[in-house]
């Protein structure tokens, strides 16, 4: 196993692509700290329109330790309570990834402030929060990660004035944070999803799902795992020596269209 009694805290992961790499970290032997707001995984009207079980029971089925911090990633004081018990339940924190995201739909004249900073607060501003308690821990790991989930949008415009701008900021917030801790030991790399079956697509239009699943060179919609495999590889030993870069995992959307 590749990551076999290591500890990871993995954000928004009761859901959607957070749940995907919560439970691959497990198949490879992970210790997982699942934090959300929320314990129960979102139904989406397209996607996950069944599920009834939590990710830690997915992961105790799966035979190995599981905590559940429920922690709103906008209130810094939870995110500190986070990472406190992820250490302190586990004796040690080796990987971080910050996956929690949220999109509110919108152009420059509908949105509202309180929007813009609703999506930047939990995008990006609770990126640097996390990591900045996670990397003492970090640096006492003999493999300290951290993984940033941030999007194509992150390359692109489209999405609306606050989420591209968010998901860009969190590429180049793992570029600094890799210079900073390179000398420790810590890599920091971030990865961008293309789009994924999760609840989050509700606001699209089954149309608009279609145009994308065509646009893509290998054609289906990217699953939760597909991401999950991505961060198993970031938090192994095969990626020791690569840290301050963004991989794109979107089965080839980007390409079609650059």
């Amino acid at each position: 196993m590749k990551l076999q009694d290591r500890v990871a805290v993995v954000t928004g992961s009761s859901s959607g692509i957070g749940r995907g790499i919560a439970i691959e970290f497990a198949r490879e032997g992970a210790k997982v700290v699942v934090a959300d707001r929320q314990e129960a995984p979102k139904r989406g009207k397209y996607y996950d329109t069944d599920l009834t079980t939590s990710t830690a029971e997915e992961i105790q089925k799966l035979g190995h330790e599981c905590l559940f911090v429920q922690t709103d990633v906008s209130n810094d004081q939870q995110v500190v309570e986070l990472i406190d018990k992820a250490s302190g339940h586990f004796g040690s924190l080796d990987i971080l990834v910050n996956n929690a995201g949220i999109h509110i739909p919108g152009d420059s004249q509908s949105m509202s402030l309180a929007e813009w900073d609703q999506v930047t607060a939990v995008n990006y501003r609770a990126v640097f929060v996390a990591s900045k308690y996670a990397i003492p821990h970090l640096k006492e790991s003999a493999a300290g990660r951290i993984i940033n989930i941030s999007s194509i949008h992150s390359v692109r415009g489209g999405g609306g004035p606050a989420y591209p701008g968010s998901k860009a900021a969190v590429v180049n917030l793992s570029r600094d944070l890799a210079v900073e801790l390179g000398k420790h030991g810590v890599t920091v790399n971030a990865i961008c999803p293309g789009m994924v079956e999760t609840a989050i697509q509700d606001y699209l239009t089954v149309e608009q799902i279609q145009e994308c699943t065509q646009k893509n060179l290998l054609p289906r919609i990217g699953k939760p795992r597909d991401i999950g495999r991505a961060c198993v590889f970031f938090a192994s030993d095969d990626a020791e020596w690569i840290t301050g870069t963004s991989l794109i995992v979107d089965g080839g959307w980007l390409a079609n269209i650059m």
